[in-house]
């Protein structure tokens, strides 16, 4: 096991409204394991999702990933991790708009202060693996949309990370190229071996996981 959530409970206030919307939630994810998280709009998915990863604080209860406790954690402890242990994908590519193709792919390596010596062969390998080494002097304005979020795949992979988190990253693409960008998953999960944990709103995208999890009215209906 590689992550585990325990009680997860997320109550947003807003003036003198609060909403509850996660409401105790249990989830565990195992090493080199595809987890796929549906439901409807307001279910709370991409909620625990943020959660999970670190990027947004439960209420109540506790995420440990890779044997450390999230809330436990200075914020540079945090960045550090999610430079070198675990990935994010956003369902908007997230590029930086003023970098190249290949500055934004290495951007969280500069971050961690690598030399570019130490990591030019893996990136090379990763961007030749996504079909994207012809784009690496472009800038994110000149690709279509399925090349934009290969792109992000890359910069999360070139960490070599145990764990990805993905929202919803087919969420912007057509059917052709969210049905490529699924295919490219299911391929980086069986055969690199990372672990995914991905929100979906396409029952369809599902699929290609290795366990689904339904979330209904902020609690796991079905796992």
């Amino acid at each position: 096991m590689i992550l585990q959530a325990k009680n997860i409970k997320k109550t947003f206030v807003t003036g003198e409204v609060s909403q509850d919307v996660l409401k105790g939630i249990d989830f565990e994810l195992n090493e080199g394991e595809f987890v796929a998280i549906v439901g409807e709009s307001g279910s709370g998915k991409s909620t625990l999702l943020y959660i999970l990863a670190g990027i947004d604080s439960p209420s109540e209860g506790s995420v440990t990933l890779l044997g450390k406790r999230l809330d436990g954690l200075k914020d540079e402890e945090l960045a550090a991790m999610r430079r070198k242990d675990f990935s994010f994908v956003y369902q908007f590519d997230n590029l930086v708009p003023n970098l190249t193709v290949y500055e934004n792919i290495t951007l969280p390596l500069m971050l961690d202060k690598r030399k570019e010596e130490e990591y030019k062969d893996d990136v090379e390998a990763v961007v030749k693996y996504l079909g994207i080494d012809n784009r690496l002097k472009s800038f994110p304005r000149q690709l279509s949309g399925g090349e934009q979020q290969r792109v992000a795949i890359a910069r999360a992979l070139v960490t070599s990370p145990k764990v990805i988190f993905l929202d919803e990253p087919t969420g912007s693409l057509d059917k052709e190229r969210g049905r490529q960008v699924m295919e490219l998953l299911k391929d980086i999960n069986q055969h690199r071996g990372v672990a995914l944990v991905m929100v979906t709103h396409s029952l369809a995208h599902a699929e290609y996981a290795s366990r689904i999890v339904r979330m209904e009215d902020g609690v796991i209906a079905e796992a």
